[in-house]
C-alpha cells in the first residue's frame, strides 16, 4: 500500500512538474523576443533594456490599433486588437522594433448600437493618439510606425499623420498600407469560398481561426444576416456617417462560417511579411525627417520660402 501511495505521489509530482514546463514553454512562446534576447513587447522590458531596445530598433516602434466592437455572433469584441498586434509580433521578430501595447482608443461610433462597443470621444482619440506618439518621442522614438487593423480607424489616422505638419515635431508618423502580390492574392483566391468580405467575414473569421482558435464560435456565424442592407440606394453619390449602418446594422459583413485556419495564416504571414520590409526600410530613411525640418523652418517664414 505504501509502495502504491509513493508511486501515485511520484506520479503527481511529474505531472505537475511537466504542466510548469509545458506552462512556460507556452508562456515563452507567447512572449517573443527579438534576436539578442530583449523582448519586442514594450510592457516586458525593463527600464534598462528599454534603454537598449530604443538603439536596437534603430528608434522605432509600432502601434498595433483596434477597437472594441461587436465582430458578429462568433469573433470576439477585440478581433481587431489580437490580429493588429499578432501581426507586429510576428514582423518584430524577424526584424526587431518595439511593439506597443494593444491600442483600442480609436473611432468606433458606428457601432454604438451594439453591445461591448467602446466608442470614446473624437477629442479624447485625437489627444491620446497625440500624447501617445510625443511620449513615445520623449522616450527616443522617433519613427512611429501605426499598425491599424480597424477599418474604422482609416479617415481619423490618415488625417491625424497628415495633421503632423501643424506644429512641428522630431518625430515621424507613418501608416502600414500593405499591399499583397499577385501570388499571394491568387492563392487567397483559390482558397476562399466567398466573395464579399467587410467585417467578420471569412478571411477576418480565418485570422482569428490561426492565431486564437480558442475565441472563435464557428458554429454562430450563420445566427445572424450579414448581407448588405442596400437602405440608402435612393441616395447615390452623397457620403453620410449613417451609411454602414444603413447597410450592416447587425455589424456583421460577409458570411464568416467559410474560415479556416490555413487562409488565416496565409493571410497573417503575408501581412508580416510586408510588415517586415516596412521596418527595414523605415529605419533605414532620413528622409521623411529630413524634409519635415526643412518644411517646418519654410512654414515659419513663408515668404522667405525660395519660389
Amino acid at each position: 500500500m505504501k509502495r502504491v501511495e509513493r508511486s501515485a505521489g511520484l506520479l503527481v509530482c511529474i505531472s505537475f512538474f511537466l504542466s510548469c514546463l509545458s506552462i512556460r514553454d507556452l508562456q515563452a512562446q507567447d512572449h517573443p523576443k527579438g534576436s539578442g534576447g530583449l523582448p519586442v513587447r514594450y510592457e516586458e522590458l525593463t527600464g534598462p533594456d528599454f534603454v537598449q531596445a530604443v538603439v536596437k530598433s534603430d528608434s522605432t516602434c509600432l502601434i498595433p490599433m483596434g477597437i472594441l466592437e461587436k465582430h458578429g455572433p462568433h469573433l470576439p469584441i477585440g478581433t481587431d486588437l489580437l490580429d493588429s498586434r499578432e501581426v507586429a509580433l510576428r514582423a518584430a521578430q524577424k526584424e526587431y522594433t518595439l511593439v506597443f501595447p494593444s491600442y483600442y482608443f480609436g473611432q468606433i461610433f458606428e457601432a454604438k448600437h451594439q453591445p461591448g462597443t467602446i466608442a470614446y470621444s473624437e477629442k479624447l482619440i485625437w489627444d491620446l493618439l497625440q500624447e501617445t506618439c510625443d511620449e513615445l518621442s520623449r522616450n527616443g522614438i522617433k519613427k512611429i510606425i501605426l499598425v491599424n487593423g480597424h477599418g474604422g480607424n482609416n479617415n481619423f489616422i490618415h488625417f491625424f499623420c497628415q495633421a503632423q505638419l501643424a506644429s512641428r515635431k522630431d518625430y515621424a508618423v507613418l501608416i502600414f498600407n500593405p499591399s499583397r502580390d499577385a501570388e499571394t492574392n491568387e492563392k487567397i483566391k483559390k482558397m476562399r469560398k466567398t466573395s464579399m468580405e467587410s467585417h467578420a467575414g471569412e478571411m477576418e473569421t480565418s485570422t482569428v481561426l490561426a492565431h486564437r482558435p480558442d475565441l472563435v464560435h464557428l458554429e454562430r456565424a450563420k445566427d445572424q444576416n450579414g448581407e448588405d442592407q442596400k437602405r440608402l440606394q435612393s441616395l447615390p453619390d452623397v457620403y453620410t456617417g449613417i451609411w454602414w449602418y444603413a447597410s450592416f446594422p447587425n455589424h456583421y459583413a460577409g458570411d464568416g462560417s467559410p474560415g479556416n485556419p490555413e487562409l488565416g495564416e496565409l493571410l497573417l504571414n503575408s501581412q508580416a511579411d510586408a510588415l517586415v520590409k516596412v521596418i527595414i526600410n523605415v529605419k533605414k530613411d532620413s528622409t521623411v525627417l529630413d524634409l519635415q525640418r526643412r518644411f517646418y523652418d519654410e512654414a515659419e517664414n513663408p515668404l522667405k520660402t525660395k519660389q
